[in-house]
């Protein structure tokens, strides 16, 4: 049997989708016939992708969004859903990392990492997962055909990294938060998986892969090299897919064997 997905009606909310990983998965989406919702604080940045995704034919809508501000994701999502139609996939990518050894960490630095990559990252799939609970039970307009929450969390979330205590913990804390979301929220049709990357090439890190101890550490991977932003796709596509029902709560690694 012959698979295609077609995420042609549904509405895609993309966090942290000015750059990087956020910006490939909205493209993805995009290209799979999903109507996508680019949210990050960079304006500027998501209309330069909104173009980008227009001109090859995709439809998209920018939204502000500060994900350590709740008033400003009930704000988002209410107005990606004004706009767009109710939302049937979430992308919950934005994140912040800290490279520090642990006794140097601060309370502000502890805090800006869990304010963003836990916090934030839950109150958004709350707000959206309260809209996609509603309509199952009928209480809020739109039809209900099952929704999908994806996670970004990271190798680090499995396997701790030096200096990278604070951001290890958060993406640990993001892989238990996708299971007990998929627990309580599955039997409203709504699938919750976490994706946990490998090093992936991004304009936030391609000047470290040019570096001695960039090289390095490409050097010590398995198969001595960098992953790219589209090596996700595929994946990404599976969890969002209408043919992904049977998959919830799961935790999938794709780091090129990274975490071996």
């Amino acid at each position: 049997m012959a698979y295609d997905i077609d995420l042609s009606g549904r509405v895609a909310f993309v966090t942290g989708a000015s750059s990087g990983l956020g910006a490939q998965f909205a493209r993805v989406l995009a290209r799979a016939g999903a109507g996508v919702v680019l949210a990050a604080r960079r304006l500027e940045r998501l209309k330069a992708l909104r173009a980008e995704i227009e001109a090859d034919g995709g439809d998209a809508h920018v939204v502000g969004l500060d994900v350590d501000d709740p008033t400003s994701i009930r704000a988002a999502v209410a107005h990606a859903e004004t706009e767009m139609g109710a939302i049937d996939i979430l992308v919950n990518n934005s994140g912040v990392g800290s490279t520090q050894r642990l006794v140097d960490v601060t309370p502000e630095d502890y805090d800006r990492v869990m304010q963003t990559n836990v916090r934030g990252a839950f109150f958004v799939a709350q707000e959206v997962a309260k809209r996609m609970i509603a309509r199952s039970k009928g209480e809020a307009p739109g039809t209900f055909t099952g929704g999908r929450i994806v996670n970004i969390a990271s190798i680090a979330a499995l396997r701790v990294s030096p200096q990278l205590g604070v951001y290890c913990m958060s993406k640990a804390a993001v892989v238990q938060m996708s299971k007990a979301m998929a627990l309580e929220w599955g039997r409203f049709g709504i699938n919750v998986n976490a994706i946990c990357p490998g090093y992936i090439d991004t304009e936030i890190n391609h000047h470290v892969w040019q570096t001695d101890a960039g090289q390095k550490m490409v050097q010590a991977m398995p198969r001595k090299r960098v992953g790219k932003p589209e090596d996700l796709d595929l994946l990404l596509l599976m969890l969002c897919a209408n043919q992904s029902h049977f998959i919830n709560g799961a935790t999938i690694s794709a780091d090129d064997g990274q975490g071996i």
